[in-house]
């Protein structure tokens, strides 16, 4: 005949973490917040610093995003390793790509 309920409810996924409204709009204004910010950056000269500031800015919105609205916060720790070792190949493909720009012979001379 049929399986008991409790059978069938073993087998069924886990249950989904609910987020509530206030969370999303808390993490809204603040990507709104660190958006104002960015641009409001753009108006001064840190020097050297520019692109750290810029990074520094992106990263933060990057990591609110991924963390809530693709809920890697509420997921298992196999997610974060996933994250980790993607962020891990990106770090060593810019640094490869850093290598090779470095190596070369600056200014380039214009071909003859």
């Amino acid at each position: 005949m049929s399986e008991p309920a409790a059978a069938r409810t073993e087998t069924a996924s886990p249950p989904h973490h609910v987020v509530s409204g206030r969370v999303y709009l808390a993490v809204f204004a603040a990507l709104c917040l660190l958006t104002a910010v960015s641009v409001i950056v753009t108006g001064y000269d840190f020097g050297p610093l520019n692109l750290l500031v810029a990074l520094g800015v992106s990263v933060a919105k990057s990591t609110l995003v991924v963390l809530y609205f693709m809920h890697a916060r509420y997921r298992p720790k196999l997610t974060g390793v996933v994250i980790a070792a993607a962020l891990g190949v990106f770090v060593i493909l810019v640094f490869l790509t850093m290598t090779d720009y470095v190596s070369r012979p600056w200014p380039l001379a214009p071909a003859r």
